[in-house]
């Protein structure tokens, strides 16, 4: 059994990534049209092409932690090299150039930003979302540190909306002199200090123990094989991972629109002088995932990872859609839907990753090689391209409404931005449900495959 110092070291890391993700999630889009300067369409637009090309470099990343040879491992060094250029780069994308820049400097200085952070976050992620599978290889292990994991992911990301908004109107007045983007900049490198200690302590504290039962890596040409023509669980659930993120991606990336048009909260007027309600709204989300990341666990062991997966996304499906009916003075229930949509959507993604964990070892079993980063790439690939459609959706949407930034909004537009808390995204989780019914590797199936995996292990040695 892992100890509890390691389970909480483990939380460190994606505590530290799930800050920069959220702030990304929640507030870059709104950033980028009412601070930068951006039209949402072209804000779309870059979404799309950037986040492709960073979900291409996810597997090549896995492939390259798999061959890693170091003292520390395969993937703890990866962590500890990337720590500081990953807030460094967080702090450069969240950085407005001067106002004499052409607009389509201003793009490009966006496009060129944002990529890089995000090839940096997939060089961290990738072998840390790996480290699950090479940490335990005993199935209750895995739930409990896919657990914590998502616990402290959703407290980091608490953490990082709890900070935001009182740190950018801080940062924003320093000195006497208003600037928005001199707030966002400052709140962004002082979230990034503690997102660089977390992981140097996620670094630190976790072990690699899971060792390949061959002794030698298997080439990409036959890894890249395995992976996307024989192994049907990672497509599953490569398509059910991604449809859960345009679930989550529309619904935050809409969120600071929907009160600021919908229910017209005054951007500048903070509740007890400290939090809005898209804020209080936003972090009544996270504690509400860390509720459902809590209840993940216990009741996947007794019931099973599927089914409380499709019973999660069918819940969430229909809550979403009664959320399209609430009026903007209807604040206790805006507020209690999302407790409980958010319950459903925090008990899935530790069920994800617990998955990803149970194919690395199906591959292995059925294949002979273990190709343990490429496939949990694919977890940080299905993020990133749910992300990506859910975030281009999101900016197309604004546009297609006839949204615009910092004025009276039409009919037409607040109805667009009521679809994108509701009838939207709840597609995505109707897909999910879809492709998740179709997951073969149930308990008793991984039982087998262990077993079996472990009876090589003991006869090479």
């Amino acid at each position: 059994m892992i100890g509890i110092k390691e389970k909480i070291s483990y939380g460190f890391g994606d505590m530290a990534s799930s800050m920069f993700w959220k702030i990304f999630g929640m507030y870059l889009l709104y950033f980028y049209t009412d601070v930068f300067g951006l039209a949402p369409a072209a804000v779309g637009t870059m979404f799309l092409v950037t986040r492709i090309w960073d979900s291409v470099n996810d597997p090549i990343f896995g492939m390259i932690a798999d061959r890693t040879r170091s003292r520390w491992g395969k993937f703890r060094p990866w962590i500890l090299f990337g720590a500081v250029p990953f807030s460094v780069l967080g702090v450069l994308t969240f950085l407005v150039p001067p106002m004499t820049w052409t607009p389509a400097m201003r793009l490009l200085y966006a496009y060129v930003t944002y990529t890089s952070m995000m090839m940096v976050y997939s060089a961290v992620n990738v072998p840390y979302a790996s480290l699950l599978g090479v940490i335990s290889s005993d199935g209750r292990d895995r739930n409990a540190l896919s657990s914590y994991r998502m616990f402290f992911a959703y407290a980091g990301s608490f953490i990082a909306l709890a900070l935001v908004e009182p740190l950018v109107r801080s940062f924003s007045e320093l000195g006497g002199v208003h600037s928005e983007a001199r707030g966002w900049a400052l709140t962004v490198a002082a979230i990034g200090i503690l997102c660089t200690v977390l992981l140097l302590l996620c670094f630190r504290g976790v072990r690699e123990r899971v060792q390949p039962v061959a002794d030698r890596q298997g080439s990409v040409r036959n890894d890249l094989k395995d992976l996307f023509l024989h192994n049907r669980p990672w497509w599953i659930l490569l398509g059910a991972g991604i449809a859960a993120l345009i679930f989550n991606s529309i619904r935050d990336g809409a969120t600071i629109y929907y009160f600021k048009y919908y229910v017209q909260q005054d951007q500048t007027a903070a509740i007890g002088g400290f939090f809005t309600l898209s804020a209080l709204y936003l972090m009544v989300g996270q504690a509400s995932n860390m509720i459902g990341v809590a209840l993940a666990a216990p009741l996947a062991d007794r019931f099973g990872k599927k089914c409380i997966y499709l019973g999660a996304m069918l819940a969430a499906t229909l809550l979403s859609a009664v959320f399209y009916s609430l009026r903007p003075d209807q604040l206790v229930a805006i507020f209690l839907l999302q407790t409980l949509i958010s319950i459903c959507a925090g008990s899935i993604f530790p069920l994800l990753w617990s998955m990803y964990a149970d194919i690395a070892d199906y591959s292995e079993w059925k294949t002979g090689r273990r190709a343990t980063g490429l496939i949990f790439s694919s977890s940080s690939m299905s993020q990133k391209l749910g992300w990506t459609l859910g975030g281009a959706l999101t900016g197309w949407l604004l546009a297609r409404y006839g949204f615009q930034a910092n004025a009276v909004q039409s009919a037409e537009a607040i109805h667009g931005i009521r679809m994108m808390l509701s009838w939207l995204p709840a597609v995505g989780t109707v897909l999910s449900v879809v492709f998740i019914w179709f997951y073969p590797l149930d308990e008793k199936t991984m039982k087998t495959v262990s077993g079996e995996l472990e009876a090589r292990r003991k006869a090479k040695n």
